[in-house]
């Protein structure tokens, strides 16, 4: 990670792929916790999520 704060809150979007899924992951290792259900939509191509994750104390 940068030395940038880390935010609060980070909404992660992209193609439902491993790549999606390293990068939750990685988020994850990093102490961030999923907040809420991931969402799903197409986009006429692709199947793309979206999975919000939160920084800090519940």
């Amino acid at each position: 990670m940068t030395d940038q704060p880390r935010l609060r809150y980070r909404l992660i979007t992209g193609p439902d792929d491993a790549r999606f899924c390293e990068r939750i992951s990685a988020l994850l290792d990093e102490g961030y916790r999923l907040h809420g259900s991931p969402a799903v939509t197409f986009d006429g191509t692709a199947v793309i999520a979206a999975q919000a994750v939160v920084w800090g104390a519940d």
